[in-house]
């Protein structure tokens, strides 16, 4: 039966569709169902006997989980959270407890950084009332050094925005790439550019015009949502260059089904599985909306890194989209075509037709045609 074509068909319906579905499944459920703090930096106000008490007590009870980073006052500790150096920071006294919070940065970080205030205070309250002196209440302060959009208080807008670029980006590279009316690969590329260019400006009116979830850098903000999908678009018409319909098929798997769940977008890459955040910071999903973060709301500070990622794969897009067809040195499946128009002229009548030598000089010349034509 398997070398029968209904079976065959049935052994992919019946083992490889599942299969890719439940690696599907394994790729977005695995990172948010094992979310959790993994060397997240955070800084430390001080150095003195609350705040080692502290780290100490962090250290011993979430092992792995903070990267602690020492400044000598509030004011460095916010300098750092404004240049992405730290997610916030815990300045701690014997009396009082300020967390410093940046939920532009992680919503998600923000909030685990205020349980963490609250558990320090309870805890001291605690070694309080068995040593000899009573214990003074701990006050806990939080304070939102880079705050999200009022219209957006939770970030669900921007974490929600990276899934529809990976996605359109996707059917623009796919378009673009199978269009026929765009013969040369420099109308590809302009087209490519222009459709980006068009689409970024309808996503920043509809996420910030609309909603008001991205109110910074306008048009800083604008640009990074045309080279999110610039970089996706590239890589997928470029892969449909060199590889036929197999490129969109494997562009959509690795930008949707990996890129998207290991963005980090809707927590923090220091959120995610080890290893998961590396993957994801290179991926298109994952740079974009990392440097989104950081036009929108950091002034750009932290961005330059994701800025490289985004530029590398656009590169690449671009390099396949140019000579993709000549590096293969045949257009993906001409070869197909030709030995089918080969076959149907075979069976025609050979009375009053042109004789096999001039039909095959004749189907020569036109596939050369169809190569300058890339």
């Amino acid at each position: 039966m398997s070398g029968h074509p209904a079976g065959r068909e049935a052994a992919v319906a019946v083992l490889v569709l599942p299969l890719v579905i439940t690696l599907v499944v394994l790729s977005f459920a695995w990172p948010a169902g094992r979310t959790a703090p993994r060397d997240v930096p955070v800084g430390i106000v001080g150095t003195g006997a609350a705040s080692q008490r502290a780290v100490e007590g962090l250290v011993h009870e979430k092992p792995g989980a903070f990267d602690f980073h020492l400044y000598p006052d509030q004011q460095a500790a916010r300098s750092a959270i404004e240049n992405r150096d730290v997610y916030g920071a815990l300045a701690i006294s014997a009396h009082d407890i300020t967390v410093l919070t940046a939920p532009a940065a992680s919503t998600s970080v923000a909030q685990l950084l205020g349980e963490v205030g609250q558990q320090l205070a309870e805890r001291a309250a605690q070694q309080g009332t068995t040593g000899t002196r009573p214990s003074a209440k701990i006050h806990v302060t939080a304070l939102d050094v880079v705050p999200v959009a009022a219209e957006d208080p939770r970030g669900v807008v921007f974490s929600s925005a990276v899934f529809p670029l990976t996605i359109c980006g996707i059917l623009i590279g796919a378009f673009v790439s199978t269009a026929r009316g765009l013969r040369r690969p420099w109308h590809r590329l302009l087209t490519l550019l222009v459709a980006c260019a068009v689409a970024g400006l309808g996503a920043y009116l509809v996420a910030q015009g609309f909603l008001g979830a991205l109110p910074h850098d306008h048009v800083a903000t604008w640009a990074v949502l045309s080279l999110v999908l610039i970089s996706i678009s590239t890589t997928a018409a470029g892969l449909v260059r060199l590889l036929g319909q197999a490129g969109l098929g494997l562009s959509a798997a690795l930008m949707v089904f990996v890129g998207n769940p290991f963005s980090g977008a809707g927590s923090a890459p220091e959120m995610l599985p080890k290893g998961v955040d590396y993957v994801g910071q290179w991926l298109p999903p994952g740079a974009g909306a990392s440097l989104l973060r950081d036009t929108a709301y950091f002034d750009g500070n932290g961005g330059s890194g994701h800025l490289a990622v985004l530029a590398l794969w656009s590169v690449c897009g671009f390099t396949a989209v140019m000579f993709g067809r000549r590096i293969t040195g045949r257009a993906p499946g001409a070869k197909t075509g030709a030995t089918a128009s080969g076959a149907s002229l075979s069976s025609l009548p050979t009375s009053g037709a042109a004789s096999p030598d001039r039909r095959h000089a004749h189907a020569h010349a036109h596939a050369r045609r169809s190569d300058d034509d890339y």
